[in-house]
């Protein structure tokens, strides 16, 4: 007894000394450790998204599952920007329809994403989100509360019946999503080709598609490179694009169409001072994924 009691001492130093030496360590790989800024500014990010969402579920709770808890999670996040010194202007706000549901569309960069559509969120457009978000803890469960539409992208008849549910809600109940077509993160500067869910379900509801364009991250952020600093980006709303009259059979032309709108807005606002460079000009991606 007396023997383990005396093994105490050298325990807690040895907790001491370690850290001690973390404290050390962890300003020496900030300031040296491009890479390891990468990491502990990542790490931060998803940390801080799921304590806030921590926060978030209990207030949503009070409603239960309701898109208007999108403006909930919305407020929480918005200052996570500043957090990393990036600047987000946002333009063509006023192509959003006043007061008709419709389907935004978007390209896919990384998480960071989250930033741009936080700035410029119209009042009840929820995302449709892979189905593995639902377990990612807490902020899995403040999505759900928020009335975020989650699909199985690996069982396409499960996509395909959801898609067709989430037209009927956006005809009965006046709610607008936001879309992916990508489907997948993309860093390589460009768009993938687009999976034709989104287009569907516009053509389906007969409503508007809105493009929306963020950006190009290279000025700031690289995965690849493990490079996260300060910077700008841009998120440009085009005008809206009609659907009315056009049938399954249009949803290619259609697709092809506002990629190739969405891919031209890209390129310009990512060499215009706000990131860019040859990587802009490798070719485009060919074919079209199907949902």
């Amino acid at each position: 007894m007396v023997a383990r009691m005396e093994l105490w001492p050298g325990a807690w130093t040895l907790l001491l000394l370690l850290f001690l030496l973390l404290l050390f360590l962890l300003p020496t790989l900030w300031f040296c450790s491009p890479s390891a800024k990468y990491f502990f500014k990542m790490a931060f990010y998803n940390g801080w998204i799921l304590f806030l969402a921590v926060l978030a579920i209990p207030v949503c709770a009070v409603r239960g599952r309701n898109v208007e808890n999108m403006k909930i999670l919305r407020l929480m996040l918005l200052h996570i920007k500043y957090l990393y010194g990036i600047r987000v202007e946002v333009r063509g706000a006023h192509h959003f329809p006043p007061s008709q549901p419709y389907v935004v569309v978007s390209n896919h960069q990384s998480s960071l994403d989250l930033l741009g559509m936080m700035e410029v969120l119209p009042g009840r457009c929820v995302p449709i989100a892979k189905r593995e978000l639902l377990w990612a803890g807490s902020a899995g469960l403040a999505c759900w509360l928020a009335g975020v539409i989650f699909i199985d992208r690996k069982r396409t008849g499960d996509a395909i019946s959801v898609m067709s549910e989430v037209a009927q809600t956006l005809l009965t109940q006046d709610v607008r999503v936001w879309v992916f077509p990508e489907g997948t993160r993309n860093h390589n500067g460009s768009m993938l080709p687009f999976k034709r869910g989104a287009f569907h379900l516009a053509v389906q509801a007969q409503v508007p598609i809105v493009p929306i364009v963020m950006s190009s991250y290279q000025d700031f952020y690289c995965k690849k490179e493990r490079r996260f600093t300060s910077g700008r980006c841009q998120v440009r709303v085009l005008p809206p694009v009609p659907t009315e009259g056009l049938t399954p059979d249009d949803v290619p032309a259609l697709a092809d169409r506002v990629r190739h709108s969405m891919l031209t807005v890209f390129r310009e606002i990512s060499t215009d001072g706000r990131g860019g460079g040859d990587y802009l000009k490798k070719p485009e991606g060919v074919g079209e994924a199907r949902l």
